[in-house]
């Protein structure tokens, strides 16, 4: 039987009825500041107003004065708010492909090129008040655009003196068919490339649990993500199959800087895929076949038996769901969707190579894959993301994200779904600090802390034994997850956050998240063999801080508490 010691639970789901009263949580951002803005005066909003992103000293809008049709100029204008002087302030603007530069802008950086598009940058020294850089942008291309700024504090990166503004437009081929906005959320798949400069050594994931279930279809032959190179090889020869690597081309955080993030070319792993085709030219598109992505590489291979010796047509759509275990969603909560172009008089099985997301999910497809990398290794017991959930009765964290979201960064009680603003995926660490309060909430079971003195937080400095636990709980979620102390946030700042007694600039004690987080990434990886035992722990009973945590029942569970594990917590300058 679960113990709960704190009173007034939050409720995870309405209370059905008239005058039903629903208490919710909001837990915010990751990582809310490092240091608190002198005086407490800065109050630029970067975020909507119902956002829990922190109020900070640098704010940066960004404007065109017309939206410009293919071949025509319009002047970009981004003016910079400064509340606090700014020794060194980063500026860092990006281009889509379907707009370039033109000219020479006084002070800004020889812009470079690739295929995201173009960036250029300058340092300012910045006093209180609103500066302002115009340049001239000429679209080149048709489709959907988005033009990104960025302003931070070079030498103390902290979301409370840093800012993201973005422009999304749809470039027309004629004068005045520009239009406001991007629809992105079914869309073409990507141009194809070789995998270039931008792949990276993929982190390695040990599988310590079975793949997430597929949803249940009629008829699939495709499958799953440990096994479809075997499927594939023993096909019946009655059967014509499409394969394939579905890859993704992002912007990422880790490895990046404030000036440039870098460029990832990676296969996107779990993805829900379905074959869609027309038997004969007259016939309804039909459903042929369903699978995943391959775990790792991305690979899929979906067979079906057709009815004639000729398909008519046949494509296929990939959905940022991975089985029904996380999903990425847009504003109205619709899945985001990549299908191929279609394949025409299919007589035997065909390989499409590599396949590659549309460019503007790119963000969506980012935080699916960053899911699948917790999954992998989420320390429950069961095929859930808890062990208290049982096989078929499963909860599933879903993530909204959109272009330009101003809606981020935090997960509520609510709606049990993590809330990501325009840039935040390209931070692995954000997703999966937010994935990390999601875990709580179903290892508590919907049940949360009363949690004090927790908005503003900041990661560095005292807020409430409470706020340390949960805010600290998602860190480590965090740098379990990528086997480091550093965080990344969504512009390419990062920050370092080890320490030890000697460490100065970290305020001591268990209402300090960073000194909860990194004792208890210690713990799990030096004493508890892993997290496993730790979340089953939780998922029985549940805690309000750090201490109750480590004092009251980490003994019950047989998890080490004694000279070994207090010298871990006295290191990080943790005592009981």
């Amino acid at each position: 039987m679960s113990r709960i010691r704190v009173t007034k639970p939050a409720a995870l789901t309405a209370l059905a009825g008239v005058g039903a009263c629903l208490a919710i949580v909001v837990v915010p951002s990751a990582f809310a500041g490092t240091t608190t803005p002198t005086g407490g005066t800065c109050t630029i909003r970067p975020a909507a107003k119902h956002s829990e992103a922190p109020l900070s000293c640098l704010g940066v809008t960004a404007s065109l004065d017309h939206l410009p049709a293919v071949g025509e100029q319009a002047t970009l204008t981004v003016d910079v708010q400064a509340q606090a002087d700014v020794e060194r302030a980063g500026l860092s603007l990006q281009l889509p492909p379907a707009l370039r530069m033109t000219g020479e802008e006084s002070g800004l950086a020889a812009p470079t090129t690739d295929t995201f598009g173009q960036r250029t940058s300058k340092e300012l020294a910045l006093t209180p008040g609103t500066h302002t850089v115009k340049l001239k942008v000429k679209a080149v291309a048709a489709g959907p655009a988005q033009i990104q700024a960025d302003i931070s504090d070079i030498d103390r990166p902290d979301p409370r003196r840093a800012a993201h503004d973005s422009v999304e437009l749809t470039v027309g081929a004629s004068d005045g068919s520009s239009d406001k906005g991007v629809s992105v959320t079914k869309a073409d798949a990507g141009p194809t490339h070789r995998p270039g400069s931008g792949a990276r050594k993929a982190r390695p994931v040990t599988p310590k649990a079975p793949a997430p279930a597929r949803l249940s279809t009629r008829a699939s032959a495709a499958a799953t993500p440990d096994s479809a190179r075997a499927t594939a090889s023993a096909r019946p020869s009655s059967q014509t199959c499409v394969s394939g690597t579905f890859r993704n081309r992002f912007q990422s955080a880790e490895g990046g800087s404030w000036n440039g993030k870098a460029n990832r070319d990676e296969p996107v792993s779990n993805a829900n895929i379905t074959l869609w085709g027309k038997p004969t030219a007259s016939s309804a598109t039909q459903k042929l076949a369903t699978g995943m992505t391959g775990n790792g590489d991305g690979k899929f291979n979906l067979c079906y038996a057709p009815s004639a010796s000729v398909t008519a047509q046949a494509w296929v759509e990939f959905r940022t769901q991975a089985g029904q275990m996380w999903s990425v969603v847009d504003g109205s909560g619709r899945l985001y969707s990549t299908a191929t172009y279609s394949l025409n008089n299919i007589s035997g099985s065909t390989s499409l190579g590599n396949v590659y997301a549309n460019d503007g999910q790119s963000r969506a497809w980012h935080a699916l894959d960053t899911l699948n990398k917790l999954w992998w290794n989420r320390g429950s017991t069961t095929n859930c993301w808890a062990s208290r959930q049982q096989d078929g009765h499963c909860t599933p964290i879903t993530v909204q994200w959109y272009p330009g979201s101003t809606d981020g960064t935090y997960w509520t009680t609510n709606d049990d779904k993590i809330h990501l603003a325009d840039n935040d995926p390209d931070s692995e660490h954000t997703t999966v600090h937010e994935a990390g309060h999601a875990l709580m909430g179903k290892l508590y079971n919907g049940w949360w802390p009363n949690v004090s003195n927790c908005s503003p937080h900041y990661v560095n400095r005292t807020s409430s034994t409470s706020c340390g636990w949960t805010e600290g709980f998602a860190n480590a979620v965090a740098f379990h997850t990528f086997n480091d102390t550093t965080y990344y946030w969504g512009n390419g700042s990062s920050l370092n956050l080890a320490n030890d007694r000697s460490t100065t600039g970290i305020d001591a004690g268990d209402a300090c998240e960073a000194r909860v987080a990194t004792a208890l990434v210690d713990l799990w990886s030096k004493v508890d063999g892993g997290w496993t035992k730790s979340n089953t722990m939780m998922s029985r009973t549940w805690q309000s801080s750090f201490r109750e945590y480590f004092v009251d029942d980490r003994p019950d569970y047989g998890l080490d508490s004694g000279t070994t594990a207090r010298n871990i917590l006295y290191n990080h300058t943790i005592q009981y």
